[in-house]
């Protein structure tokens, strides 16, 4: 009897492993997969981060926890709007059009080329910074400087490299511009930028890893029928030195000390009289 309940036993554990292999695995399809990496089919409808996609961008630090840098970039297009007009002799208009935050390798991918790549380096900060000038805005300075007439669009010369005197001329122009952000950011941490390099390609412009943080800010210029864009990007790794300063809601905040309370508590604990 305890023989045939023992066999049963065995055949049914048999039985069971037997129908366990034969079980049809469990494959993920294409679907599922770019699910589970966060790659959407149609980018556009569907701007949220998912899966894997997500946790590795979250590691990009939104500027907005840095305050100050809004009042810095408001007063940058103030005083580029003034320097640009005695630099060009023509009615210039700035305008800030966003301040995002973006990984330095994609911000290199997604440059528009034909364009003049300027590098220069903070030295209080010991770090470097970039200045990009689109081919309308370079077209359009060497048009203003060269005594182009107005009413006219700058004339737009495709598959060739930039020429010498189109580089100086925006060379001179980065230069007006670099002492502005320097202005701006002077009553908060006075610095001296200094034009490194001028570069036609992106690789050769490369300030920081692929993978590292930088805020990029993009600024519109206009002369009446002519202009375009600049944008300006600074590394985190550049803005670290003044982050503290950075992270005020307004200028020498002293983030909830009371100096008046202080002293009057000092006074007072002064004159407290303990047994000992």
């Amino acid at each position: 009897m305890t023989a045939d309940l023992k066999e049963q036993g065995q055949d049914a554990l048999a039985a069971a492993t037997e129908a366990a292999t034969k079980a049809p695995e469990r494959v993920l399809n294409q679907d599922e997969i770019d699910s589970l990496l966060g790659f959407e089919v149609d980018e556009s409808s569907t701007p949220q981060r998912h899966g894997i996609d997500a946790i590795v961008n979250s590691a990009l630090v939104s500027y907005e926890r840095l305050p100050m840098l809004e009042i810095v970039f408001d007063r940058l297009v103030r005083l580029m709007t003034v320097s640009l007009r005695n630099f060009t002799s023509d009615n210039v208009e700035v305008s800030l059009d966003n301040v995002s935050s973006i990984r330095f390798g994609d911000y290199l991918n997604s440059i528009p080329l034909p364009a003049i790549l300027a590098v220069f380096r903070a030295k209080q900060w010991d770090n470097y910074g970039m200045f990009t000038v689109d081919s309308n805005l370079i077209y359009s300075i060497v048009d203003v400087l060269l005594g182009g007439r107005r009413g006219t669009a700058a004339m737009r010369i495709e598959g060739r490299p930039y020429t010498t005197i189109e580089l100086n001329l925006v060379q001179r122009m980065i230069e007006v511009v670099l002492q502005d952000v320097q202005a701006a950011f002077e009553p908060l941490s006075p610095v001296t930028l200094e034009l490194d390099r001028m570069e036609t390609n992106p690789r050769f412009a490369a300030i920081a890893r692929p993978a590292n943080a930088a805020i990029l800010v993009k600024l519109r210029v206009d002369m009446e029928d002519r202009g375009g864009r600049i944008e300006l990007l600074l590394p985190y790794a550049t803005l670290e030195p003044i982050r503290e300063l950075l992270l005020q809601m307004f200028m020498g905040e002293k983030f909830g000390r009371d100096t008046i309370w202080e002293s009057h508590l000092a006074t007072e604990l002064w004159a407290t009289k303990v047994p000992l």
